[in-house]
């Protein structure tokens, strides 16, 4: 394409939305529903995820030995479960340390009494183990029957429950939102091409005097898919400026009110979020007005 024929695609493409104007602001105000819609959604999931992950942190799994075991064979089966993709973490609990967590936890009162009274005799001598933490906890039932199958493997404490309730609401919340999200990008097609059909319409006797005089196919399209882009762009940036602006006052409203928030959970920061937020509203905009134009031009100019 000649600089000048890209020219006049852009200002033919710019004349189509003020043209149809109430028709384009209905296209660019249904992108700006979705993409708002669509940017509340992924700071949730993005705070949902971090939340489930450091959830699945604490799901820990825990091996414990067979009697009189070796240091060595401790060593080694610990060295076999560390090769494995799934494991995320591992720690060595010592019996020693085994007993003070625990005499921490029920004599906490009376600890220096109850270590006193079992000086040099532990009483959880065979409770050395090792606490793993997974990457995924999808794969937990599969993970633990493969440490039960170790040799100088005596059992393997893990919560299955957990697990399960974890994977199942991550699954929910995923489907669910790529389900709405979905909806609202069709809608978004759907009203793209109805605007542009318009402008189609009203530029017909236009489009037939330029194929007259020769002009090509692309030539006589590209108007109306500069018109798609410019209003899926525009519609992809305004709701980057509200979803930015309403994430971080909620963020300081929430830790500025509930203290006690900021201990229990860690909002991802926003120029986290917008580093892959920005691009990908961008993208989805300009695809959105892209798609629309192209299946809209195909099918009403038959040229």
């Amino acid at each position: 394409m000649r600089i000048s024929s890209f020219f006049y695609s852009i200002r033919q493409g710019i004349k189509n939305i003020r043209r149809n104007m109430l028709f384009s602001l209905a296209s660019i105000g249904t992108i700006v529903s979705c993409l708002f819609l669509f940017g509340i959604f992924y700071c949730i999931i993005v705070n949902f995820r971090t939340a489930m992950k450091d959830m699945e942190s604490t799901v820990t799994i825990s091996v414990f030995f067979d009697e009189d075991i070796s240091d060595e064979n401790i060593r080694m089966i610990g060295e076999q479960i560390r090769l494995r993709p799934e494991v995320n973490t591992m720690d060595f609990i010592s019996a020693d340390q085994a007993w003070e967590e625990y005499a921490r936890t029920h004599y906490e009162d009376d600890y220096d009494t109850a270590m006193a009274a079992f000086a040099g005799d532990n009483p959880l001598k065979n409770s050395a183990s090792y606490k793993i933490s997974l990457k995924t906890l999808d794969n937990q039932s599969e993970f633990v029957q493969y440490l039960k199958s170790l040799p100088g493997v005596r059992k393997t404490l893990s919560s299955e429950v957990t697990a399960d309730g974890i994977s199942a609401l991550n699954s929910i919340v995923t489907y669910a939102s790529i389900g709405i999200v979905l909806i609202l990008l069709l809608v978004s097609i759907f009203l793209i091409s109805n605007t542009i059909t318009i402008g189609i319409t009203v530029r017909k006797e236009e489009i037939g005097i330029m194929k007259l005089i020769g002009a090509t196919n692309f030539f006589v399209r590209a108007p109306f898919i500069v018109e798609g882009i410019v209003i899926g762009l525009v519609g992809s940036m305004i709701p980057l400026i509200l979803v930015y602006y309403m994430y971080d006052t909620v963020i300081q409203y929430v830790i500025g009110r509930f203290k006690v928030m900021q201990k229990l959970f860690a909002f991802v920061p926003a120029n986290e979020i917008f580093a892959v937020l920005i691009p990908v509203s961008a993208a989805i905009g300009i695809g959105l007005g892209l798609i629309g134009s192209i299946l809209t031009t195909r099918k009403h100019l038959k040229v």
